[in-house]
Parts: structure tokens; sequence; C-alpha cells
């Protein structure tokens, strides 16, 4: 396979944004911070570390950070499941690999949540490798998750379209220098994804399969 369509994962290929901020809004709560939902939802994406930082500040405590990824971690584990995928997910990845392909995951799940969130997708026979957040040194936006994909698909960076629904991740795809698809099933708007880098943007994976030939994966 000589092009990589690299994924992002959550709020993308599954349903899972708002899953997120109130497990993230609950975990703050019960350690006595009160966060707006709309500013947790706006920094979804982040890694753990990084959203806490980014919501809190510098003026925290950073002995807090760990406990608070914890929580969160505890509180969204309730939802392993029965996380909802995104209406035709697996059917695109699955159309994208047939088509030649290399389908890449790149996400900052790992363990149990990334299992949940493949059983989810159900498209595992289309799926070539998984890129994590555990094997870079920093997140998105940092371009190392996309960049790592593209390592594990032995294509360069010419030849690959990062498909995402945060301005995290079309800032991370764009520094890797791939093209950016955003899609908005994740709740962020278009003008934001577009000013973060997206090239085209479209509603759902549905939607972007039933665009697939006039779109940058065609």
């Amino acid at each position: 396979m000589e092009r990589a369509a690299v994924f992002d994962v959550d709020g993308t290929l599954v349903d899972t944004n708002h899953l997120h901020v109130v497990a993230w809004w609950e975990a703050f709560r019960q350690a006595g911070h009160h966060v707006p939902m709309h500013a947790v939802h706006r920094a979804v994406g982040l890694p753990s570390g990084d959203l806490v930082a980014h919501l809190l500040g510098d003026d925290r405590d950073p002995d807090q950070d760990a406990d608070l990824s914890a929580g969160h971690k505890a509180l969204y584990g309730q939802y392993f499941d029965r996380l909802p995928a995104l209406p035709q997910a697996g059917e695109l990845l699955r159309r994208l690999h047939r088509d030649g392909w290399a389908v890449v995951l790149a996400t900052s799940a790992g363990g149990a949540e990334l299992s949940a969130l493949r059983r989810a997708i159900d498209a595992d026979d289309a799926i070539t490798a998984t890129a994590s957040a555990d094997d870079v040194d920093a997140g998105k936006p940092a371009p190392e998750p996309v960049e790592h994909a593209l390592e594990l698909a032995g294509v360069p960076a010419e030849r690959a379209v990062f498909v995402g629904d945060t301005v995290w991740d079309m800032r991370a795809g764009s520094r890797a220098g791939v093209r950016c698809v955003g899609v908005l099933c994740g709740g962020i708007p278009r003008a934001d994804l577009e000013e973060s880098g997206a090239d085209a943007v479209y509603a759902d994976p549905a939607h972007l399969l039933s665009a697939l030939a006039g779109s940058p994966l065609a």
C-alpha cells in the first residue's frame, strides 16, 4: 500500500466526545473544580495531562493531575460495553482498505479503552495499524501521533490524509504535512476546523463515504 488514511477515533469514528465531557466534568467536580462543560468540550482531543493543564491553568496543583485523569478514566470506563460507532464508520474504513489505502488509527486511547473503541467500529479487518499516545512523547496538537502513524504505514506525508474532528487533530495533521479532513460529528464548528487546517469538512463518516469520489480520499 502506497497511501495512508489516518483516522482519529473519539468523535471521528465513535460517538464518544460528549461521554468524555460528562466524565471529565464529574472528575473535576469531585476534585472541587467547577469547569463549564462547554470548556471541557473544546478541550476534548488533548491528551489527559494536557487537557487538565489547559482547563485549570499553570497555577493549579499539578499533584492532582494524575488523580483527575484516573477519575475520568474510571467514570468513562462505565460506557465501554456500549460505545456507539458513528454512522457507517466501519464501512468507510473497509471501503478505503479495498481501495488500497493503509488505514491507521491515531488515538490517545490504549488498553481496554482502545479495545472497546475497536469493538464499536467493528472493522479490524480493514485496520493496518494503530498509533497510540503511549507511543510518542507529545500528543496532539503536536505532529508526533500522525508522524508515528505514517511510520507504521510506511507512507510519506504527501501520500497521506488525516481525518479528525477537533482543532487539535487539524493542527497535528497540518504540522505533520498531511492533508486534513474534518468531520462535524465531534461537535466542533466547520469554521474552526477549516481555520485549523482542514482541506475539506464532512458531517460524519457516512457523509464522507457517500462523497468519497470528490474528497481528498478519492
